[in-house]
């Protein structure tokens, strides 16, 4: 077992391990640590604990020092410096009449980079730009092209359901989404209603995923042929999901047919797979619609 603690270095950011190197770190403090970038702030969301080994990427690098009241001063400026380093790079861009749209500005602890990333349509050639910019802050310039996903997780938003959005304020990493989560919520394959304030399939898609993998493979199809409890047998005309019932056609003793609910465990019927409900074209609709390839994130590249 290896004692670590888990560091973040931007809000909602990817959680990184490393070795406390014998400090007195708790939940909550911030400490300096060397990272594939140079020397790093960082935030402990995880305090000291062990795990195994083999779930520890190797080398396991040590904290330095935790954070003095000095190195949160340094810290304070740089979200400054970033501020004015963003205005700037946004007058350079225009000036070199770039197709590119700027998103964030990031000073490494130590000055010794400062970061841009930009969203284009394409591949940009900004190396003129970069040279600008490397006149003007005297230091080494790095500018990353980042997904909509990336974008959306450093600006922010609310979503539709009228909080903040997932990928904002607690998602350290986005997860695969596909069409079959939304198909298996029984949710409308509308795009505005599926698709996120990226433009992506809603990463809450993933969150219930389980849950109504699970009420699902209790329920039968519509269109099963089901028993009651009452000894009528009838066909499953729909199910609600989470309230776990069953609304059956029955045809009754002078040969009239009538809608009955039922809850599932009422009914007699033989589970099997999920059927697909949706037809291609549909399907083939949406995915037209839908960009389903998912970018790596390039936000926590340390």
């Amino acid at each position: 077992m290896t004692n670590v603690i888990g560091v973040r270095f931007r809000r909602a950011g990817k959680i990184y391990f490393f070795d406390p190197a014998g400090y007195e770190i708790k939940q909550g403090d911030n400490v300096i640590v060397e990272t594939a970038r140079g020397v790093e702030y960082g935030h402990v969301v995880i305090g000291p604990r062990d795990v195994e080994e083999n779930k520890i990427i190797q080398p396991l690098k040590p904290v330095i020092r935790t954070a003095t009241l000095e190195d949160d001063e340094i810290e304070a400026r740089n979200k400054v410096k970033e501020k004015e380093a963003f205005q700037i790079c946004l007058e350079k861009i225009k000036k070199h009449e770039l197709e590119m749209k700027l998103i964030d500005s990031e000073y490494t602890f130590d000055n010794n980079k400062v970061l841009f990333y930009f969203t284009a349509d394409g591949r940009i050639d900004f190396r003129e730009l970069v040279k600008d910019l490397a006149s003007v802050f005297k230091t080494r310039i790095e500018l990353r092209q980042i997904g909509v996903r990336d974008e959306t997780k450093v600006v922010g938003g609310i979503g539709i359901c009228g909080r903040p959005l997932c990928c904002h304020t607690h998602l350290s990493e986005f997860a695969p989404v596909s069409i079959k989560m939304a198909k298996e919520q029984n949710l409308s394959l509308n795009p505005t209603k599926i698709s996120g304030v990226c433009g992506r399939l809603m990463c809450c898609l993933k969150h219930e995923e389980e849950a109504y993998e699970d009420l699902n493979s209790k329920l039968p199809n519509v269109g099963d042929m089901v028993t009651t409890n009452d000894g009528f047998k009838g066909e499953v005309q729909s199910v609600t999901v989470l309230k776990q019932l069953v609304k059956v056609i029955i045809t009754l003793e002078n040969d009239e047919k009538e809608v009955r609910e039922y809850k599932t465990s009422d009914l007699k019927f033989t589970a099997r797979k999920r059927k697909e409900k949706v037809a291609l074209d549909d399907e083939l609709r949406v995915l037209e619609l839908l960009e389903m390839k998912e970018g790596k994130s390039h936000l926590d590249d340390v």
